[in-house]
């Protein structure tokens, strides 16, 4: 067999090198699905199935953010975090309601619904992937950094990078759930700011070893508006490689 011009063999070596340099990810997600739960809830496992289930969905970015105002209960949630308990009251807050619970599904950073009643978290991701466009959000790797490029539109916003663990399981020894092994998806493991979007196009970098804190494996970027330090409408988000 004759071997390949050598032009090829120089083409194909590049594509290879930019394969291997660049991790890109995949297409544009058209809903954000939060999702606060504790493992001091008992009403949360079919939730957390349901979240699971979505997670197959590529269009959706699907997101676990354990809290912490259960703990009192008897057992101490393992994966809690005050950043997500008050980004749940900031939620609450917004939509001029005091009280939060578990499970609860926030879509879009704007709609809210029982994280178990499927037909319910099904009518708001509906409503949130058929109304405005999402402003474009591209993530890429090269040399340790993750580089990140959002497109040009309207509003004021925070762009936002969640390192992510995939999936953990936590066994747990009291409470309401004791002696079961709880499965999460996609568990949020910190927020960080990557800076204001007021606009037009925009680039932002941040190194990759940035999304390795609390055992993380992923990642995802939010471009999310504030509302008087509140939490408030998702405009666009990517996927990391490997969600």
């Amino acid at each position: 067999m004759r071997n390949p011009p050598r032009s090829w063999t120089v083409l194909l070596a590049a594509v290879c090198a930019l394969l291997v340099g660049q991790a890109v990810a995949s297409p544009r997600p058209q809903a954000v699905l939060e999702l606060y739960v504790s493992q001091g809830c008992s009403a949360c496992g079919p939730a957390k199935q349901l979240l699971g289930e979505l997670a197959q969905d590529p269009a959706l970015i699907v997101l676990s953010l354990p809290v912490s105002y259960w703990d009192y209960m008897g057992w101490k949630d393992t994966l809690a975090d005050p950043l997500f308990t008050a980004r749940q009251k900031g939620y609450a807050l917004a939509r001029g309601v005091r009280r939060v619970h578990t499970p609860e599904l926030v879509v879009n950073g704007v709609l809210s619904s029982v994280g178990s009643a499927r037909d319910q978290v099904m009518d708001a991701i509906h409503h949130a992937t058929h109304g405005q466009a999402p402003v474009a959000v591209g993530v890429r790797e090269d040399d340790g950094v993750i580089a990140v490029d959002v497109g040009a539109g309207t509003g004021e916003a925070t762009v936002w990078l969640l390192p992510i663990r995939r999936s953990v399981q936590v066994p747990i020894h009291r409470g309401e759930n004791a002696g079961r092994t709880e499965t999460y998806v996609n568990v949020v493991r910190g927020m960080i700011s990557l800076g204001p979007w007021s606009g037009p196009r925009a680039s932002f970098r941040v190194p990759l070893e940035a999304t390795k804190s609390q055992g993380a494996d992923a990642y995802v970027v939010l471009l999310q508006q504030s509302q008087d330090g509140k939490p408030g409408r998702i405009f666009g988000a990517a996927k990391g490689p490997g969600l």
